[in-house]
């Protein structure tokens, strides 16, 4: 087990590497540092003397990758691509547009992002494979019918309708939970209960189909006849053998949940005035802050090759013939 996390850990480094260089490549070459000044300045014609000024007080006035004219290390560490890429490998991501320190902001948004994420995380997996198993085993009735039109109207519905729609109904007319707004300690329960909600409902419909098609294929296994064979009633063959078997594709794809646990939901943070990691994405895209945006997308990265790293380690636990070596 411990050579196998050290093998995936090195693995782990080229892929971020090349994540880095890609998403450095996207912002400096493909969008150079003069363009960004533009955007950023925000006016059509601008003199070449601001575009200068900040990008000099950003530091991107620096080469790209080779310094000419500094000398020994400098040639590589005074660049660009040191200071603003390089450097996101032990966690520094310098300043954002406005002065703030990306890190210190990411810190004291985490928390929110978190409260929102488990709760919806925990509460939409188990909604989700139980609504699945309970039209599995009421399969081919008119329940089941009306069960997978339900889900299948749930998800062609956008997400912003069950954002507006709750917003409108729950905080509005019926008045049972604040609009928006968020604060901090126990008082943040009453803030943060209709986002979850909301969230749970949004994703439901297709986990729940996603959910039940797995379990309808693990029915027709060998095992589930045999269970059925030696007179297993269908609740324990549903829950005790075929929910078992099926947890590494849920496994699989519970791993794509976990960088959103950190980094929060766009919309419904945007929407709720949560002050999580997902309205601050929202807020530097908007603000064209691309230094913010780069931090998120290596934090991303790096949250997904954890959650890959823990789901082969959890595979380990749902199915003892897999062995990590």
């Amino acid at each position: 087990m411990f050579a196998y996390l050290i093998r995936r850990l090195f693995y782990a480094i080229p892929i971020l590497i090349g994540v880095n260089v890609l998403t450095f490549a996207l912002f400096f070459v493909v969008n150079s540092p003069d363009d960004m000044a533009r955007m950023q300045l925000g006016a059509k014609r601008v003199s070449q003397e601001a575009i200068e000024k900040w990008k000099a007080e950003r530091g991107y006035d620096k080469p790209l990758f080779w310094n000419e004219n500094a000398k020994g290390l400098g040639k590589v560490t005074e660049t660009i691509f040191f200071s603003k890429s390089v450097k996101m490998f032990v966690f520094d991501f310098g300043r954002a547009d406005d002065g703030r320190d990306i890190a210190r902001e990411i810190k004291n948004r985490m928390g929110p992002s978190l409260a929102i994420a488990v709760p919806v995380f925990v509460l939409g997996l188990f909604a989700a494979i139980t609504t699945a198993l309970l039209l599995v085993y009421f399969r081919a009735t008119p329940l089941d019918f009306l069960g997978v039109a339900a889900l299948v109207t749930m998800m062609s519905i956008s997400s912003l309708f069950y954002i507006i729609g709750g917003q409108w109904l729950v905080a509005k007319v019926w008045r049972w939970a604040p609009i928006s707004g968020y604060v901090e300690g126990i008082s943040a329960a009453k803030f943060i209960i209709l986002p979850v909600i909301i969230s749970v409902l949004a994703g439901l419909g297709a986990s729940a189909r996603w959910y039940r098609t797995i379990f309808l294929e693990e029915i027709t296994r060998d095992y589930v006849r045999t269970a059925r064979a030696k007179g297993l009633p269908e609740r324990l063959v549903l829950f005790r053998h075929v929910l078992r078997n099926a947890l590494i594709p849920i496994l699989t794809g519970a791993v794509v949940i976990i960088p959103s646990l950190f980094l929060g939901s766009l919309l419904i943070e945007a929407f709720f005035g949560i002050p999580g990691l997902g309205s601050y994405t929202i807020e530097a895209i908007n603000a064209q802050d691309f230094a913010v945006v780069r931090a998120m997308v290596f934090i991303g990265s790096v949250l997904y090759i954890i959650g890959l790293i823990l789901t082969d380690i959890s595979y380990t636990l749902a199915d003892p013939r897999i062995r990590l070596s």
